[in-house]
């Protein structure tokens, strides 16, 4: 794996979201819809290939951490603004999305 330099690192900005809604993507094995509610830096749609592990009511009212200044990629006819952040173990049995371990409010950057 390519290594990068602390300021390569200091691009990527990581935020916590509220996930506000979250829906299934029709067409689609994979992905959940979700509303994210970053408190003073508004509220973005992402998309998260998640749907194996996680039902949309997982999900709803949760914090999460983000790539915020991810470019946004259309997915299913949509545009998905930033990436859920989740851990996934070699075979691909487990899922889990990283979360903050105490309450915290949304739009706070993560060092």
């Amino acid at each position: 794996m390519e290594t990068m330099t602390i300021d390569d690192f200091s691009k990527i900005d990581l935020r916590i979201g509220k996930i506000t809604q979250a829906s299934f993507v029709k067409d689609s094995e994979k992905l959940i819809k979700l509303s994210v509610d970053f408190g003073e830096l508004g509220t973005r749609t992402i998309f998260a290939g998640i749907r194996k592990w996680y039902t949309v009511e997982d999900l709803v009212e949760r914090n999460a951490v983000f790539v915020f200044n991810l470019e946004a990629k259309k997915m299913m006819g949509e545009e998905s603004q930033g990436m859920l952040l989740a851990a996934e173990d070699e075979d691909e049995e487990n899922c889990v999305i990283l979360v903050p371990d105490k309450d915290i409010v949304p739009g706070t950057r993560v060092h």
